[in-house]
């Protein structure tokens, strides 16, 4: 795969990115770069390798999945513009 210069530019549009004339080839040469070494990737062989999340092999500690009010509801909606029986209170905004 291969990216022109039309293609950089409309990357950059996309991404909100103002790019000047002079900066379109350098850009399309490192963009091609990229995609040349991602796709070196992709001759890896990955065939016996497990999907890992992390390079330390390691398990996640879990809660309790229980309801809870958290232990402290004052604290919680102490900062609140409005509040009553430790429930946030907003105005209506439709009619």
């Amino acid at each position: 795969m291969s990216v022109d210069q039309a293609t950089v530019r409309r990357i950059a549009r996309l991404a909100r990115i103002r790019i000047s004339d002079n900066e379109v080839p350098k850009l399309e040469g490192e963009l091609n770069h990229i995609l040349n070494w991602v796709e070196m990737l992709g001759e890896v062989d990955t065939e016996n390798v497990e999907p890992m999340t992390s390079v330390v092999d390691s398990t996640m500690r879990l809660r309790n999945d229980e309801v809870t009010d958290g232990g402290y509801p004052d604290r919680v909606t102490g900062s609140a513009a409005a509040s009553e029986d430790n429930f946030f209170m907003v105005p209506k905004v439709v009619e």
